[in-house]
């Protein structure tokens, strides 16, 4: 979610060498599309009027928006806004009971849309404060590992919950984030990972585009093969690059 789509743009095909196309939401939604034209992301230019912060959101698939909201309040968690009826399906934004923001849809998918493959986004990472409750709320709420049909499967490994669709890594939740600090790198929060190449060229363009280094370059405590930095566009909004 950004204020300005243009702006948006500009900064990530700078940055990642993405480009755009539109999508049957409207003009202020976009497809970003890697170098191979495989799709990686949606970037809307609603931060504004859903009076909401600009921020990289992870939004997960589900069969009934109303029923998914339901889950949610039951568990004692927030629907903040939604479920609201688009082109292509219906789309809402909550918050887990820990305070980590996420979103879902119930709609129309690209037919090649992937996480953890190739050069899509290669996760989306939970920082929160407890991974293993975090883990049964989204797990009900969303259908995770729900009877043998289920393509997801999930697994608690030493000090983090693995979530895999046919044996791939889409979501991984870490526990030990910390409540009261304002840092946001501390907060619970869901963090989405782009691949890339050249992670010292691709923080170059970011900061020569006006965006910032949030988190310096150092070896992902998941993957220790691979470098992650956390970065932070010109209107604020955090992303995680890795070379996994």
């Amino acid at each position: 979610m950004t204020h300005d789509l243009g702006s948006a743009r500009d900064f990530y095909g700078a940055v990642l060498g993405w480009r755009f196309r539109a999508t049957p939401l409207g003009g202020e939604f976009a497809v970003a599309l890697d170098e191979d034209g495989s799709p990686v992301a949606g970037v809307g230019a609603v931060a504004g009027s859903l009076r909401a912060g600009v921020a990289w959101l992870p939004y997960f698939g589900v069969a009934d928006a109303d029923a998914t909201a339901a889950r949610i309040r039951e568990r004692g968690a927030t629907v903040a806004v939604g479920p609201l009826t688009m082109t292509a399906g219906r789309a809402a934004l909550a918050a887990d009971p820990q305070g980590a923001t996420f979103g879902f849809w119930a709609g129309m998918t690209m037919d090649n849309w992937s996480v953890g493959r190739g050069a899509a986004p290669a996760t989306v990472r939970l920082r929160t404060r407890d991974a293993f409750a975090a883990a049964i709320f989204y797990a009900e709420v969303l259908g995770w590992a729900a009877g043998p049909e289920s393509r997801c499967d999930v697994r608690y490994e030493e000090d983090h919950v693995r979530v895999t669709v046919d044996g791939c890594t889409v979501a991984e939740l870490y526990g030990g984030a910390l409540e009261t600090p304002p840092d946001p790198q501390v907060r619970p929060r869901w963090e989405v990972h782009f691949r890339v190449r050249d992670l010292a060229a691709a923080i170059r363009a970011a900061t020569a585009a006006g965006g910032s280094v949030a988190l310096p370059a150092a070896p992902d405590p998941a993957n220790g093969a691979a470098q992650i930095v956390t970065l932070r566009d010109p209107d604020g909004g955090l992303f995680t690059l890795t070379t996994a």
